[in-house]
């Protein structure tokens, strides 16, 4: 079973707890996000994936997690991203953090009141960073996005490896893979998918899911409706049964 909801804490996260349904286990999908994961009694964290992943780095009877909005999560724990691309990493390794009584009892409100203190030690959020996701997500080039957040293009590179952990180029593939595996779970035909998200044709954007997910639309689709799960950020389970918080 997958619940989610809008942090409270965190604007922009996504709290959600998760139960594995044996048998139904997929590869964990990019989505250009970092999560914050308790997993049975151990912190993690999920850092950006360039590739589809298994789950076996992390694994648990019950998960619950943090999905933070793409760049944020690594100035909260004063890492860049770029050192935690295609890795789950004990968050003991970045951060000297003692998890606290509630995770017994309340995991999601305890990993709410976590990320809470972290915040509140970080530096404020850089606006800059969602300017750029903002642009990239409606599809504007890389040199258009440089442009519109008045940055050079090495600037523009240098600071999304930190925030990202990848370059705008590869945000912008990863942030398309999004838009598309949504609207393929939609209904709508792979063709139409590939000029909603701007790809040359049909066969351009086979070949985007199948080097980002290491799979094709129809596969994916046939699984039923994939919903995000931090550690399995994939998970699928039958169509309707997603319960939201």
């Amino acid at each position: 079973m997958y619940e989610e909801r809008a942090s409270r804490a965190v604007p922009g996260a996504v709290l959600w707890t998760a139960e594995p349904v044996p048998g139904r286990a997929a590869p964990v999908l990019p989505d250009g996000c970092m999560d914050l994961i308790w997993a049975d009694g151990g912190l993690w964290v999920a850092g950006p994936d360039t590739r589809p992943h298994t789950t076996g780095d992390v694994t648990a009877a019950r998960f619950a997690g943090l999905r933070f909005a793409p760049g944020t999560l690594p100035a909260l724990l004063g890492v860049p991203a770029y050192e935690l691309v295609d890795r789950r990493v004990p968050l003991a390794e970045l951060r000297q953090v003692r998890p606290g009584p509630g995770f017994a009892t309340d995991p999601a409100g305890a990993l709410e009141e976590l990320a809470a203190r972290l915040a509140a030690g970080a530096p404020p959020p850089d606006a800059l960073t969602g300017a750029v996701v903002a642009c990239l997500a409606a599809g504007r080039s890389v040199a258009g996005t440089a442009a519109a957040v008045g940055l050079g293009a090495r600037q523009l590179h240098r600071r999304s490896l930190a925030a990202f952990g990848y370059g705008p180029k590869t945000l912008a593939r990863v942030l398309r893979l999004r838009r598309a595996l949504a609207l393929a779970r939609s209904g709508m035909p792979a063709a139409a998918v590939a000029h909603a998200v701007g790809c040359a044709d049909q066969a351009h954007l086979a070949r985007e899911v199948r080097e980002l997910a290491g799979t094709t639309l129809g596969a994916y689709t046939a699984q039923g409706v994939l919903v995000p799960s931090g550690a399995n950020r994939e998970t699928p389970v039958p169509s309707g049964s997603r319960t939201t918080a």
